[in-house]
C-alpha cells in the first residue's frame, strides 16, 4: 500500500501548490470582495476535495488511510459545492464553512499522520502539521467570529500557504521514497 502511496506523491504536491496559490492570491487582493473570497474558497476546496478523492481511488485498497482520504475528498467537495451554490451567503456563514472544513479536513489528515508514521518514522510530522494548521485555523475561526474581514482573509492566506508548504514538502519526501524508474518516479 505504501509503495501506491509513493506511486503517487505529486498528488499531494499538487495539493500543496494549489493552496499556496490561494494564499497569495488572497494576499495579492486582500480587499477582495465576499463574492470573489467565496469563489476563491469554493474553488480551492472542490479542487483540494476532488485530488484528496482521486488519491484514495489510486491507492485502491480500502483502509483506515484511504477512508480518511476519501471523506477528505468528499467533505472538500461539499464544501466547495455549497459555496457555488449559495454564492450569496453571508460572511458569517462562509467563516463557519470554512471553519468546519478546515477542523474536519485537519482531523482526517491528523490521523493519516499516524498511519503514515508507521511507514515515515519523523517525516510524518508534515502531514501532521498541515492537519494541526487546519484544526487551529478552523477553531481560532469558530472562536472569534466576529473578527474583522480583513483578519479573515490574512487569517485564510496564512493557513493556506502553509497547509501547501506542508503538503509540497511531504509529496517530495514520499517521492524520494520511490526507485528513479521513470516520469515523475512512476514505477510500472
Amino acid at each position: 500500500m505504501f509503495n501506491i502511496v509513493t506511486r503517487h506523491w505529486w498528488l499531494w504536491a499538487l495539493r500543496g501548490v494549489l493552496a499556496i496559490l490561494f494564499g497569495i492570491a488572497v494576499f495579492v487582493w486582500p480587499a477582495v470582495g465576499l463574492r470573489v473570497l467565496v469563489a476563491l474558497f469554493g474553488a480551492f476546496a472542490l479542487v483540494d476535495g476532488v485530488f484528496a478523492l482521486v488519491g484514495a481511488v489510486q491507492i485502491n485498497q480500502w483502509n483506515p488511510l484511504t477512508w480518511a482520504m476519501l471523506i477528505e475528498g468528499l467533505i472538500g467537495i461539499a464544501a466547495g459545492v455549497v459555496t457555488f451554490v449559495w454564492p450569496g451567503i453571508t460572511a458569517v456563514a462562509l467563516l463557519f464553512i470554512i471553519a468546519f472544513w478546515a477542523i474536519l479536513t485537519g482531523i482526517l489528515e491528523l490521523v493519516a499522520t499516524f498511519r503514515f508514521r508507521s511507514e515515515l518514522g519523523t517525516d510524518a510530522w508534515l502531514v501532521g502539521l498541515g492537519g494541526l494548521a487546519s484544526v487551529v485555523f478552523g477553531v481560532l475561526l469558530v472562536a472569534r467570529p466576529g473578527v474583522g474581514a480583513l483578519a479573515v482573509i490574512w487569517l485564510i492566506g496564512i493557513y493556506a500557504v502553509i497547509f501547501g508548504v506542508a503538503m509540497i514538502v511531504f509529496g517530495f519526501r514520499l517521492r524520494s521514497f520511490q526507485p528513479e524508474t521513470g516520469l515523475l518516479g512512476s514505477s510500472r
